[in-house]
């Protein structure tokens, strides 16, 4: 087993089953536990097979998907802690993805003006990015995450026991985030994941996890509140997070990973063209990502309102667009200014790279 402390808090690796000695330590009034459809068909009974006191809890129950995650969902789950009189000294268990985490997070933590919560990240994307490093939120208007704030959990249990339960399509969306990791911060890493052949078939989790939650936590530590150096994270999710909101509500919705893959050959591009990245790494990141993830072409009539979503994007200032970008693989500078033409660019290059 493998802890590691981020800001205060502890990251428990392959450990969830845990869970229940830990709430037993910690003193509490009510426990709730927050799912959708599918974390408590699938999930939920890996926890309950190591409730040997049955510590009692209430469930709530939510439905899955990035469409749900807003201020309507939430008003659900402030009512049921409501309704079943959640006090100041109750603990909501955020047991799924990185919807639940984010937002389940951000209800507990503006619930009676904030409450205890401990994150139980059920996917490889939670695991290794919405679950570390305090952000929550929820997205409103079709902007991601727009309406949040920063808390810490109580714990995280981060275990590949349940990677079992996803669909090989979440597995490999959830390692768009692995690879942004190691483009921005570490290229032994990056080395080792361009040897992967099969995500599927992968099984060395526990140090995979183990690697790309440090880095998430030097980051984070170094920049808890984003203020300058954290928005490296951000490589890949400019352009990424408008895909993602661009397709939302159609028959052919990007998962968070796929769109971010995506967003990293964009960003990529703009990082060749305007950051130093050599053409050698911009074609081995574009070979590697497009090895794993099957992308579909933008069609050019969608690129203005891409730009109306990047107009958005919370790293802008001032009407600038800035965006963060790499100069080699593992070293990445925040704040580069791009027009939109640039960006309309990449998104050419994009297509016909694909």
């Amino acid at each position: 087993m493998t802890k590691i402390q981020v800001a205060g808090y502890d990251v428990q690796l392959s450990r969830v089953n845990s869970l229940w000695d830990t709430i037993a330590q910690l003193d509490h009034s009510s426990l709730f536990m927050l799912v959708d459809e599918n974390t408590k068909k699938h999930c939920l009974p890996i926890l309950e097979e190591s409730n040997s006191e049955k510590i009692p809890y209430q469930i709530i129950q939510i439905t899955s998907g990035e469409i749900n995650k807003n201020l309507a969902t939430s008003k659900l789950i402030w009512e049921a802690l409501i309704n079943n009189n959640a006090d100041r000294n109750s603990i909501l268990i955020n047991l799924g993805g990185g919807v639940i985490g984010d937002m389940g997070g951000f209800c507990a933590s503006t619930y009676m003006r904030g409450i205890r919560f401990i994150q139980i990240p059920t996917t490889l994307l939670s695991q290794v990015d919405a679950s570390v490093g305090g952000k929550l939120g929820v997205d409103h208007k079709s902007l991601k995450n727009i309406i949040g704030l920063f808390n810490d959990p109580e714990v995280v249990f981060a275990d590949p026991l349940f990677f079992k339960t996803l669909p090989s399509r979440q597995l490999r969306s959830g390692f768009a985030e692995v690879f942004k990791h190691a483009l921005i911060k570490n290229k032994k890493h990056w080395q080792f994941l361009c040897k992967i052949e099969d995500i599927q078939t992968f099984d060395k989790w526990e140090g995979l996890l183990s690697t790309s939650i440090n880095i998430k936590k030097e980051v984070v530590e170094k920049d808890p509140l984003e203020s300058s150096y954290r928005k490296i994270l951000n490589f890949g999710h400019t352009i990424g997070h408008a895909i993602e909101s661009l397709y939302l509500n159609t028959n052919t919705a990007y998962l968070h990973g796929e769109a971010i893959a995506l967003g990293m050959i964009c960003e990529s591009y703009l990082s060749f063209k305007k950051n130093g990245l050599s053409k050698t790494s911009l074609e081995e990141i574009n070979n590697t990502l497009l090895r794993h993830y099957e992308l579909q072409k933008i069609e050019e009539t969608s690129f203005d309102h891409i730009m109306d979503l990047i107009q958005n994007d919370k790293k802008n200032s001032s009407g600038a667009l800035l965006l963060s970008l790499i100069s080699e693989i593992g070293n990445c500078h925040v704040n580069i200014q791009c027009q939109p033409k640039e960006i309309i660019e990449s998104l050419r290059y994009f297509n016909e790279v694909l």
